[in-house]
Order: C-alpha cells, then sequence, then structure tokens
C-alpha cells in the first residue's frame, strides 16, 4: 500500500544521517561524560559538538543551551523555572489561546495556585492581537509565553515586534518555537527573547531529547534536582545518543533551510490549489505560514471521517494537535480564530517535510475529492 505522510508537525522521519551519528553511541562510546578517565571524555566532546550545533541553529552561544527531554520539558522548565527564581511579587502572567497544551496546561495549572492568567486572543487569520498584547501588560506582569508558529495553522507570529513589547514592559518573555526550528530561520543574537524551547523531533531528529535557550542573565530554578548536569540547569545523566542525534539534525536543518522555504512550500501550495480547486465549501485557515503547513476546513463533514478514509489509503494526516487526538471538541485553535463550527468539525492539517515529494501530494489531491463528496452525500447538514 501507499503510504503517503503528511503529519510532519506531529513528528518526523529521524534523518538516515542522523541515525548513523548517533549508532556509536549505544554500544561503542557508552562511557558517562561526567567521568574522569578519557573514555567519558570522549563523550563529553560528542555532547560538547552537539550543543555547538544547536546553538548555530538558533544564533546562540553554546554555554546558553540545555538539553531537557523534549519540548513539554523545555516549557515547563522556563515557565515554572522563572516563577520560582522570582520573589514572587509579581502574579500576572500572560500567554495566547492559541498555545499548545504543553503552554497552556502549565499556566492553567498555575491559575490554580494563585497567578492571574490572561489568555491573548488572535484575529480571524490566526495572526495575534498586538494591541491585545500591549493592553494586556502590567507592572504586575512576570512572565508572558507566545510561541512563535502554531501547531496546527502554521501561523508565525511577528516575534521582533512582540519582543520588543515584552522587553519594554519588563517581562520575562519565553518563545515555544518548537514548530518554528528548523523550518525558519532563528538567531537569538539579533532578538532579545529569554528563554526558547525546541523539540529534536519535529525536525528529523530523533524523539525524547529537547533544548531550552536561556539567555545570559536569566535567572531560573532547576526543576530536576540531583546533579550538576548542564550547569546546575537540569540533573540527570546525558542522553548521549539524543545529544548527538539533535546536534546533527541542526547541522542538516541549517543546510535545508532553503529547500524548506523553497521546494516545500511549492509542494504545500500545490495541494492546496488541487483541493480547492476540486472541492466545493474549502477554507484555508490562516495566513502567513510555515512553509511545510496546510490547515484545511471542509464544511458540513467530520475531519475524523476525512482521515479514516485517508488512512485506508495510506495517507496520514491529522486533525489538529497530536496531544490532543481522541477529543471530540473542535481545535481550540479555531475555535480561537472564529472558524465557523461546521468547517471547524471538518479540519485537517497537512503538515510537509523535505522528503515528501510531488507523487505523494498529487495522490492526495486525486483521492481528496471523491472523499469530501462521499462523506457530503452521508451527511444531515448538506442541503440535497
Amino acid at each position: 500500500m501507499t503510504q503517503v505522510y503528511l503529519d510532519n508537525n506531529a513528528t518526523t522521519m529521524t534523518a538516515p544521517e542522523v541515525v548513523e551519528s548517533m549508532k556509536p553511541f549505544w554500544s561503542q562510546w557508552y562511557g558517562n561524560a561526567s567521568s574522569m578517565h578519557s573514555f567519558g571524555g570522549q563523550v563529553k566532546n560528542a555532547i560538547d559538538e552537539g550543543r555547538n550545533h544547536v546553538a548555530t541553529l538558533l544564533g546562540a552561544k553554546p554555554e546558553d543551551i540545555v538539553f531537557t527531554s523534549g519540548g513539554s520539558e523545555s516549557n515547563n522548565l522556563a515557565i515554572r523555572g522563572t516563577l520560582d527564581a522570582l520573589d514572587g511579587s509579581k502574579r500576572h502572567l500572560v500567554t495566547t489561546r492559541v498555545e499548545h497544551p504543553a503552554v497552556l496546561s502549565v499556566f492553567r495549572f498555575l491559575a490554580k495556585r494563585g497567578y492571574r492568567i490572561t489568555e491573548l486572543p488572535v484575529h480571524a487569520d490566526g495572526m495575534l492581537d498586538i494591541d491585545a498584547l500591549n493592553q494586556s501588560l502590567t507592572p504586575d506582569t512576570a512572565l508572558v509565553s507566545i510561541m512563535w508558529a502554531n501547531n496546527e495553522t502554521g501561523v508565525v507570529f511577528p516575534l521582533k515586534e512582540i519582543t520588543q513589547i515584552v522587553k519594554n514592559r519588563g517581562a520575562v518573555f519565553h518563545v515555544d518555537a518548537v514548530q518554528a526550528a528548523g523550518k525558519i530561520p532563528i538567531n537569538m543574537d539579533s532578538i532579545p527573547i529569554d528563554l526558547l524551547s525546541i523539540s529534536s523531533h519535529k525536525f528529523h531528529g530523533p524523539k525524547g531529547i529537547g533544548a531550552l535557550y536561556v539567555r545570559k542573565g536569566t535567572k531560573l530554578i532547576p526543576q530536576i534536582i540531583g546533579g550538576h548536569h548542564e550547569a546546575n540547569r537540569r540533573a540527570g545523566t546525558e542522553n548521549v545518543p539524543g545529544i548527538v542525534g539533535i546536534g546533527k539534525a541542526a547541522e542538516l536543518a541549517l543546510d535545508h533551510f532553503s529547500h524548506e522555504t523553497d521546494n516545500v512550500a511549492v509542494l504545500r501550495d500545490r495541494l492546496e490549489r488541487g483541493i480547492m480547486e476540486n472541492c466545493k465549501d474549502v477554507l484555508v485557515n490562516g495566513t502567513n505560514r510555515l512553509p511545510n503547513t496546510s490547515n484545511v476546513s471542509f464544511r458540513f463533514v467530520e475531519g475524523e471521517s476525512i482521515l479514516m478514509l485517508l488512512d485506508e489509503l495510506g495517507i496520514s494526516a491529522s486533525s489538529g494537535s497530536a496531544c490532543a487526538s481522541g477529543s471530540l471538541q473542535p481545535s481550540h485553535v479555531l475555535r480561537a480564530m472564529g472558524v465557523p463550527f461546521t468547517s471547524a468539525h471538518g479540519s485537517i492539517r497537512y503538515s510537509l517535510s523535505r522528503y515528501t515529494t510531488k507523487e505523494e501530494i498529487d495522490f492526495v489531491i486525486q483521492h481528496m475529492p471523491p472523499i469530501i463528496d462521499r462523506l457530503r452525500e452521508l451527511s444531515p447538514f448538506v442541503e440535497r
């Protein structure tokens, strides 16, 4: 059966070069980097090299990179670690209504512990309401957390403008860049973000490894205690194969930026044109998007039914965030954008990668119209 994988915002294939780079660190170079002997020293050198590659991807300094188990831990360390480091006098936090659950859930957890939370709205095109951000910030605002790019729609927020607003008001600024890293250029030397989270498996690295950028001078209390690792910011023996893997994936991502912005975007646009020309009552959600992401709403049909029929053909896509799969509620992102209920329920996210081919896109274009026609014949909401 043909296999067409268009769910790369959920996770990506680990690049073959990444797999090869990791192999020696399972059974050949297995020492502990904290050991005094030279066998452990070889492993420490590999960690340092991985840290250098990640720092280069982010336009950062190696000493500003803290390795974690992934995006969720990076977000928790950034948000909770910052608040633990503050004196508690400021009790207001700001985020957006369209954040990933790895941020929204942390904020709602903190709300139960006495913090006042503001969730900023977005416009119909998915773009952040900048006026609302300006109005939300007060002398009591301790921390602001805003994503760089949305995982469901691919909408990219204007981070330079947002950062300037937040820093001018004296709050600590955290950015969830899990979907942005490896897809669009990031340069921490040119934008004064305090904390930034990334995850390896979103840009063809292994699962179970991520990183948190911590700008020099940013106060942070570790959330995992028990050792001196990661410059006393995250205890625990290092995941060396993972660190080597994220380093190699970062190196490859830099090499493929032009392919991502050109070839992948062309295939994404081809997919959207093909769907819109052959299916009625279709809405593409969001503007100013990542080059790989397309979120399409099909009116009067259920997204889960579309996914089931696509899966029968070997086509993998998503109805939103993988972390929310199984929920019968429409996407919180599309609800925040004001997408009508009749369309939001029929939303499909197609997310491409540098391994996606024109033939795969044409296969999807060929099969989408009969799937939508079949489901609308069964829909009680379609006028006959």
